[in-house]
């Protein structure tokens, strides 16, 4: 036993899905980490002989997946869950959400919302988000900060739209970012566009001469509503994939979320370009913005991630639930219970949302050589036996507050169940500050609201 290998980390777990294969299911596997990298997944007995850790962890009664990824997420919006409910997108963005982020925006609100939005995410089994709101460098001191893995999206806004800036210096100074992600080892930058509808044709071009020319993922709102797809209609006199298509953009750099409203036509399109599209199941339900075609879009190969949206219009940022809904609601909808099945609704959790941020080689699945972001879920809980079929149970009876352990990079950042980067206290106080701003009416409401009576 003396020529045992030495090694900084070994997890003993009751079961690894590794996700890659699919559908593989190892029972009383351990997960051997170096540095920030799996060296191994083997059988506990081999890895007792082979490797001495400097850390080991026993959870006899968990399965070990890879880490969630969250792949459409506005964080800093947490602060905004419960505020404004049961109302229709428009009216839910242009009199409630709008109106409250004249109020409130700034560099508090934004690095205090991300706190809350990362604690909630790494107690839920999310090690990497993909964020698109005001602010992107504060989500990335954040993130950073927190030591989750994180891809900032670079705000890309038209003046035509009376937002105060310019495209040029929007991109100008998302750029900057870009170059400072490149320097951190857990951050990644893509360009993020609101919708299509809302650009015009001059900065859909600047969008993809500099995706192709930093090699940037798009991210984007696409067909999220039919009153979306009337508004391109009505300004451009095309449906706003059409307008990606005659920019350029409809490639394998696009991340189109939600994508709602799809003619059979332009499904075969979006397999044809090789895009990837982001399903926020939950968050289209309770606004009523529609379905996306998953079951016909997987059909076509077309790669389709999961997100969860903002929690202003979630209200949570729970993938897990993220993953059963969507496995029901693809049942429900094609009359087919065969469709999304359990291993494939992980997949998109995990190794697809990881293909859609381009970041596949790194993260997604278990395996030799991959970063070490991964969770365990203690299945020894009352909701959770008897445990007939472990990947059948961890999504359509796995809560979150099952989630015990969280790594990234090697790193545990949730032991037990308790953060161990983030103060929750404190993130829990600075909350209540915000809850209480929020209740108060501004100058600007009752004007508003008299100006309404």
């Amino acid at each position: 036993m003396a020529d045992r290998e030495p090694v900084d980390c070994i997890i003993h777990a009751g079961w690894v899905v590794p996700v890659n294969p699919a559908g593989a299911v190892l029972e009383r596997h351990s997960l051997v980490i170096q540095g920030q990298r799996i060296l191994a997944v083997l059988p506990w007995r081999d890895a007792l002989r082979r490797y001495r850790a400097q850390r080991t962890f026993r959870r006899s009664r968990h399965v070990l997946i890879p880490g969630l990824i969250n792949a459409h997420t506005h964080a800093a919006m947490t602060l905004f869950r419960g505020f404004a409910d049961d109302l229709p997108l428009t009216q839910w963005l242009r009199d409630r959400i709008w109106p409250a982020e004249q109020r409130v925006i700034g560099r508090r609100f934004a690095r205090d919302g991300v706190r809350l939005a990362i604690a909630e995410m790494l107690r839920g089994g999310i090690t990497c988000f993909s964020d698109m709101y005001y602010l992107p460098t504060v989500t990335a001191d954040e993130a950073c900060a927190a030591g989750v893995r994180a891809m900032i999206g670079i705000r890309v806004l038209d003046t035509a739209l009376g937002f105060g800036a310019t495209p040029e210096d929007t991109l100008e100074g998302g750029l900057s970012l870009a170059d400072r992600c490149q320097r951190e080892p857990l951050l990644h930058c893509s360009l993020a566009p609101y919708a299509p509808e809302a650009l015009s044709d001059h900065v859909l071009g600047q969008l993809r001469r500099l995706s192709s020319d930093h090699r940037l993922r798009v991210h984007s709102h696409v067909h999220e509503t039919r009153g979306d797809i009337a508004q391109a209609q009505r300004r451009e006199g095309r449906r706003p994939l059409a307008q990606l298509q005659a920019a350029g953009l409809l490639n394998g750099n696009l991340v189109a979320v939600h994508m709602n409203h799809l003619t059979a036509a332009e499904r075969q399109t979006v397999a044809r370009a090789g895009l990837h599209v982001v399903h926020c199941p939950r968050s289209n339900l309770k606004l009523a913005s529609g379905f996306c075609p998953v079951t016909e879009l997987l059909a076509e190969g077309v790669n389709v991630a999961l997100g969860t949206d903002g929690a202003a219009s979630n209200n949570s940022l729970d993938l897990l639930g993220e993953m059963r809904t969507a496995a029901l609601l693809a049942k429900g909808l094609s009359g087919d219970p065969t469709a999304v099945s359990a291993g494939t609704a992980l997949r998109m959790a995990t190794l697809n949302g990881a293909r859609a941020l381009g970041l596949d080689t790194e993260i997604g699945s278990l395996e030799a050589g991959k970063q070490a972001d991964c969770v365990a879920i203690n299945l020894d809980r009352l909701q959770a036996v008897p445990l007939h079929h472990v990947l059948p149970q961890l999504v359509y009876a796995t809560q979150r507050e099952q989630v015990s352990d969280v790594w990234v990079a090697g790193h545990q950042l949730l032991n037990r169940g308790r953060l161990t980067t983030l103060d929750g206290v404190s993130v829990l106080r600075q909350t209540r500050r915000w809850q209480r701003r929020l209740a108060q009416p501004s100058w600007f409401d009752a004007i508003r609201h008299w100006l309404l009576k």
